[in-house]
């Protein structure tokens, strides 16, 4: 039976996952940010589906052969997921696997559910592929590194926008601030764009980026993803960008900073029932 398991016993998670796969099901595992984990066995784990904290997908980790696993795996979505992703303004069940292998075994497993794909993009970025360049922003435009005063900083006016974006990733701004780090472009007494950590494990940083609806085409998000590489590459960090392949502007921003392509996987979506 599918059960899950309790932040303290993610770490029997930690042998079946891909160490070659995504940093997000990596730094969940860890316990560095929250999420889920929905597993075969509370003891002993074959099998897993991991739920990211940020409501930004499911990941399917382990062997994908566990006929147990696969045979449940539909009700299971129906009768306990779907409650409780509909609780948090979910329709759509977006999953994806840890490893290659995964992706036959969902169309199977989801085949009779209208399911459909899009390709997504990891990127890293080291020393020597880092293209160093000046960039410019329109007058009154500033860059400043987040931090607890600016969390707290009355003068902004537009501040839930980066408290969301943090909440997303992180249990409190605290364990953001101690974990990640970030950047922001103020204008106006205005938060306009952010670049964050999303996910953290070791010295691996995953880059989480947004500019304000009103603000966008401006390039902002440029310039704020220059300050937060160049941070990273000076104190031994390593930024990792995972974006859809369709995301034209973010695929943009990576390769002008000199981000390289290691490795693509597929995700597939379908509608929640009601």
């Amino acid at each position: 039976m599918i059960c899950e398991l309790s932040k303290e016993d993610f770490h029997k998670c930690k042998s079946i996952i891909n160490g070659a796969g995504q940093l997000e099901v990596k730094a969940i595992v860890e316990g560095i940010n929250p999420g889920r984990i929905f597993v075969d066995h509370p003891i002993s784990p074959t099998t897993g589906l991991v739920w990211l904290g940020n409501n930004d997908g499911f990941v399917f980790i382990g062997n994908e052969h566990n006929d147990a696993f696969n045979y449940e795996i539909n009700g299971f979505l129906d009768l306990v997921i779907a409650p409780e992703a509909r609780k948090v303004g979910l329709e759509w069940f977006e999953g994806l696997g840890n490893h290659q292998g995964w992706d036959t075994v969902i169309e199977k497993l989801f085949t009779s559910r209208n399911l459909k794909s899009w390709n997504q993009k990891v990127y890293t970025l080291s020393k020597t592929t880092y293209k160093e360049k000046s960039y410019s922003m329109e007058k009154g435009h500033t860059v400043t590194k987040i931090s607890s005063e600016l969390l707290k900083d009355s003068s902004i006016k537009n501040m839930d926008f980066l408290r969301l974006k943090v909440s997303e990733f992180w249990t409190s701004s605290e364990s953001f601030l101690n974990t990640g780090k970030g950047y922001c472009v103020l204008f106006n007494n205005m938060i306009v764009s952010i670049c964050l950590s999303g996910f953290v494990v070791e010295n691996i940083h995953c880059i989480a980026i947004e500019t304000f609806k009103g603000h966008r085409g401006r390039k902002l998000g440029q310039v704020v993803a220059y300050y937060f590489v160049k941070d990273c590459l000076e104190n031994g960090n390593i930024p990792y960008w995972d974006c859809m392949e369709e995301n034209w502007p973010s695929v943009a921003i990576a390769e002008n900073l000199g981000f390289e392509n290691v490795f693509d996987y597929k995700g597939y979506y379908f509608k929640l029932k009601d």
